[in-house]
């Protein structure tokens, strides 16, 4: 299924969205992002010219994109110079000539500036110094932090993104990279993202990392250009980890500190058989391929980008303490990242799904059952207020833990509401039917009665709507 239409109401500085309206823009629809962008890493100084290829979706005579504290050097829609002023993070644009409903227009901004995450009652979230280098964590609104952009999750696109940096840092951007090259003292990346992709899944990480080939396959990886091929060869990059042996074909890599090597290779040495077991339960990997990062800082939490997880020092010990985590930002690649939820009161089909992901890989993998994990998160579950409507939390508890566990207790009592055949159906028909597109409660709803084959009204009043927590 093709993405469908994006959500974003026909207002100019404001989106449909139930909790963050302020974030994304009415009138129009993205098709693609081109992206190219300067770092210096020391000064922390971002240069960019961001070309964006819209269609009206109804009859404009200005247009609002969501970015950060930039500035903005110029603005051109379809080549001719535009008026543009700031206002917060919005950038008013006010071409020179209307465009009716259902044209599609190009829209050129070039920007300068120290980038820095967006405050958030969540904290600062996007654009991020490290100690040496840089990362993006954008969930939920953290995009205008580094590009222009209509921020809201059902604005899928497809983008292609060009980092210049210093040469002794390894790039990882959200995207399958197409060419490598290098100047004196610096590197030019050109990164390509052709499924329809969020604005908060696009990332981009910078740091001195080895690259580590986990899975290897046929043309795949950061260095299946010929060019970055001999880049690798030249600096020793792409060594073998000693990780366990996989049969898993989805090419799979990681940007990894030195140092932390060895760790890392027993911490992620099964994703390969987890990557396999996964796909058994949800369908086919939706991507090409799938990149870890692990940044030399710690990290409060895991983050999820489209094709990538990110992870900090702190979650590898060289234990496996935090497999589950390497299960949980795994899932999302189907459960967030492929399927995007089209509002984000929604989130509990993102974190219901990849929670039960980490309870479904602990049987698999020789540890608890799900259904011995589910019914101890039920009892911890239970000693908490009943004060949440999982369909519905509210916007400050997105992300509450409450969200992810009895999301993933709801689904756990659907499978057994319907039955292993028929609830593991539903979840790869589900996975299939919406593939690179944007969900909903309401139509997982009709696809669970589906496959059921009868009403569920009852139950998903019960787990998803009431707060007091069913019986399992």
């Amino acid at each position: 299924m093709t993405s469908k239409a994006a959500a974003p109401a026909p207002g100019a500085e404001t989106s449909a969205d139930s909790y963050l309206p302020g974030h994304g823009n009415g009138g129009y629809h993205v098709r693609h992002y081109d992206l190219d962008l300067d770092y210096r890493v020391g000064p922390n100084r971002l240069s960019g010219t961001a070309g964006l290829t819209c269609v009206a979706t109804q009859a404009l005579s200005r247009l609002t994109l969501d970015l950060g504290e930039f500035r903005v050097s110029r603005v051109l829609v379809d080549g001719r110079p535009a008026k543009f002023v700031r206002h917060g993070l919005k950038l008013q644009v006010k071409p020179a000539r209307s465009m009716a409903a259902g044209t599609e227009f190009r829209v050129e901004v070039r920007y300068v500036g120290n980038p820095r995450p967006v405050p958030s009652r969540w904290g600062d979230i996007g654009w991020d110094e490290l100690t040496d280098g840089a990362l993006v964590a954008s969930q939920p609104i953290g995009a205008p932090s580094w590009f222009p952009c209509n921020d809201h999750p059902a604005d899928k696109a497809t983008y292609r993104v060009t980092v210049t940096t210093s040469s002794s840092y390894l790039v990882a951007v959200t995207g399958n990279l197409v060419s490598r090259y290098q100047s004196a003292s610096t590197a030019t990346w050109v990164f390509e993202r052709p499924e329809p992709t969020a604005t908060y899944l696009m990332s981009v990480q910078v740091g001195r990392y080895d690259d580590v080939e986990l899975v290897a396959g046929p043309g795949a990886g950061w260095f299946s250009h010929p060019e970055a091929r001999s880049f690798r060869l030249r600096l020793g990059f792409g060594r073998a980890s000693a990780v366990e042996s996989v049969v898993s074909t989805v090419p799979q890599r990681a940007a990894v500190p030195p140092r932390l090597r060895r760790a890392f290779a027993r911490d992620f040495g099964r994703q390969g058989r987890m990557m396999d077991v996964l796909q058994r339960l949800f369908g086919p990997y939706p991507f090409g391929e799938y990149v870890v990062v692990v940044t030399d800082d710690a990290l409060d939490d895991p983050i999820e980008a489209q094709g990538m997880s990110i992870f900090g020092a702190n979650h590898v010990d060289g234990r496996r303490t935090y497999e589950r985590l390497v299960a949980h930002e795994l899932a999302h690649q189907w459960f967030g990242n492929s399927l995007t939820v089209a509002d984000w009161r929604h989130i509990w089909l993102n974190e219901g799904f990849a929670t039960y992901a980490e309870w479904l890989w602990s049987e698999e993998s020789g540890g608890q059952s799900a259904d011995s994990l589910a019914r101890m998160w039920h009892t911890r579950m239970r000693a908490k207020p009943a004060d949440v409507r999982i369909s519905d939390p509210g916007v400050g508890r997105m992300f509450d833990e409450r969200v992810y566990k009895r999301g993933a207790l709801t689904l756990h009592a659907l499978r057994g509401e319907i039955g292993d055949p028929a609830f593991f159906a539903l979840v790869k028909a589900w996975t299939a039917e919406h593939r690179h597109a944007t969900v909903s409660t309401e139509e997982f709803v009709a696809s669970a009665e589906a496959y059921a084959a009868r009403s569920l009204r009852p139950f998903f009043t019960a787990w998803l709507e009431t707060p007091a927590l069913p019986e399992l």
